[in-house]
């Protein structure tokens, strides 16, 4: 097993949603923590077979079991912004000239994001997963994204370690309707994994850390990613 600990500023794991609000999930994502490890790895998830109109995501791509952990619970905020698009049809056109040549049809639009993220990612099962990680941390492997981002370019990491001892931390697991030991406030939906050529094929449950913080990690917590 390696567990990595994770500091960052900010962080958004977008749910699919349509509409003017692009909300996040309350936490990082399995599918998220999955592929942070696959770009640490230098393994290249990305498929473009030629008839989708975005990209796929490759079979035969490693199988691990992954847990996640917060040491402080993160914030959530949303703020708003202009959503700059190329519409669809003659809609908004009249504005084309005088935009000379930028996207002409904007909206507002309000996004979630979170702060301050202190994070474990704990993934056992695939020991050459494991060295792949330790190779791209160590500047031993290379990679096909550049530097890794959580959810949007501009997110950037401030600490990704492995760590040889775990400290007290909440530890995210499936909600189980018999459990009374969870810190049921946070519930929050993650995703596991992602099919953008189906989205009925999307898997995600709901989640919630633990109502006290533990160095174990509870059986609940671990989930088993791959594709």
């Amino acid at each position: 097993m390696l567990v990595l600990r994770l500091e960052a500023p900010f962080g958004v794991f977008r749910t699919f949603a349509a509409g003017s609000f692009r909300p996040s999930a309350g936490f990082i994502t399995p599918s998220a923590a999955y592929g942070l490890l696959l770009n640490l790895a230098g393994i290249e998830m990305r498929h473009d077979d030629g008839n989708s109109v975005m990209t796929v995501i490759k079979s035969n791509l490693p199988r691990v079991r992954i847990a996640l952990a917060a040491l402080e619970m993160p914030l959530q905020h949303s703020m708003f912004q202009q959503l700059h698009n190329y519409p669809v049809g003659a809609s908004g056109s009249e504005h084309k000239e005088a935009t000379k040549g930028s996207k002409y049809n904007i909206t507002p639009g309000r996004r979630s994001f979170l702060s301050s993220l202190k994070a474990y990612i704990a993934f056992q099962g695939n020991e050459d997963l494991e060295t792949g990680v330790i190779d791209g941390l160590t500047g031993k492997r290379s990679r096909q994204y550049g530097l890794p981002f959580l959810g949007d370019n501009n997110f950037m990491i401030d600490r990704l370690e492995p760590v040889s001892e775990v400290n007290e931390a909440y530890w995210y697991s499936l909600i189980d309707e018999a459990d009374t030991d969870m810190k049921t406030d946070n519930i929050t939906r993650l995703t596991i994994t992602i099919d953008r050529a189906n989205i009925a094929n999307t898997k995600s449950a709901l989640f919630a850390p633990g109502a006290k913080p533990s160095r174990d990690i509870p059986e609940k917590a671990w989930v088993t990613l791959g594709y």
